[in-house]
């Protein structure tokens, strides 16, 4: 679902002094969500929001190396100003971490030559953020995704939603990060 930039509303909500924009990534390496979203105050607006796919097929370097080559592509049309990623969680496969883990990194490559400070939240951080709730539903999520930046629909598939969550834990939370000394990790 990628949410083309309006004539005029990009410019508005991305060059407007006080504007945050922040590049939400959701992790792995046959799925990678990203969203861009802006912050002007408390009003939240989405620029773009889609995923990268890589074919089941087709070789682990050749995957890493299309995820980046889009990330790369993502940070020149959009020009924003930090990123925010989720950390990697361990799962029962070891596989599926390794790999998830591979992608990971290529993102960060791909967001450190972008010039882009990177901050990394847990699932429980961005549940938190967004719905107020470290156990909530990815449904209530994706709802509360919908509601923040006052969207017709839930942005689909699930990692691009994802993304846009961990987006917007990023802007609702790293001004604490940044006042409070006992909140710095």
């Amino acid at each position: 679902m990628d949410v083309p930039p309006q004539q005029g509303r990009q410019d508005q909500h991305t060059s407007a002094p006080g504007t945050r924009v922040v590049l939400g990534i959701d992790p792995g390496t046959a799925i990678v969500g990203y969203a861009i979203v802006a912050a002007r105050g408390i009003e939240l607006s989405m620029i773009a929001c889609d995923v990268i796919t890589t074919p089941a097929g087709m070789p682990l370097p050749l995957r890493l190396q299309q995820i980046y080559t889009r990330l790369g592509e993502i940070i020149v049309a959009y020009q924003p100003q930090e990123a925010a990623m989720e950390e990697l969680f361990f799962a029962k496969n070891a596989r599926t971490a390794l790999t998830v883990g591979h992608g990971r990194g290529v993102a960060m490559l791909a967001l450190a030559n972008g010039g882009l400070s990177i901050a990394e939240y847990t699932p429980m951080q961005v549940k938190q953020a967004v719905s107020g709730y470290g156990g909530a539903k990815k449904e209530q999520v994706g709802e509360m995704v919908r509601i923040l930046l006052r969207l017709s629909a839930i942005p689909r598939p699930d990692d691009a939603a994802d993304a846009a969550a961990i987006a917007i834990c990023h802007l609702h939370t790293s001004p604490l990060l940044q006042a409070s000394p006992l909140l710095k990790r």
